[in-house]
């Protein structure tokens, strides 16, 4: 990891986590999806607690790297479907993000404390003054 490279969560924390045993490529590749991960959640989250940094990171790797499990499901995945025979598969991934790809998923918004804010903002309002009682 290069010096000052910041992450929330060690190659041995996502490891601790999966089912498998990463490979030395696959442990490199951890570190630098950590920094990554890093990086997103400081770009809407940087004032969360440490600790849901650290569980959301791991999860995101885990989402992006694959934690080994046979199921055929992608990590991820809130719908699916399969048929046989004639083989066909189609998986829909939540929050979307894909397959392989780094994303934060609905439950990791709110470890960081995002939730599902609703707002809107009128540029109009600004040139209307404010009412006199």
């Amino acid at each position: 990891m290069p010096a000052g490279a910041t992450t929330y969560a060690s190659v041995t924390d996502v490891q601790a986590r999966m089912t498998r045993i990463m490979s030395n490529a696959e442990q490199t590749l951890c570190g630098t999806l950590l920094e990554d991960a890093a990086v997103m959640i400081d770009a809407c989250a940087s004032g969360a607690a440490a600790d849901a940094k650290k569980v959301v990171s791991c999860r995101m790797v885990i989402r992006a790297m694959g934690d080994g499990s046979d199921s055929g499901v992608p990590m991820g995945a809130t719908q699916g479907s399969q048929s046989a025979l004639g083989y066909s598969q189609s998986w829909t991934i939540g929050s979307g993000g894909s397959a392989g790809e780094l994303y934060i998923g609905k439950a990791d918004r709110r470890l960081l404390g995002l939730g599902d804010r609703i707002g809107s903002y009128s540029p109009v309002q600004e040139l209307v003054p404010e009412a006199v009682p």
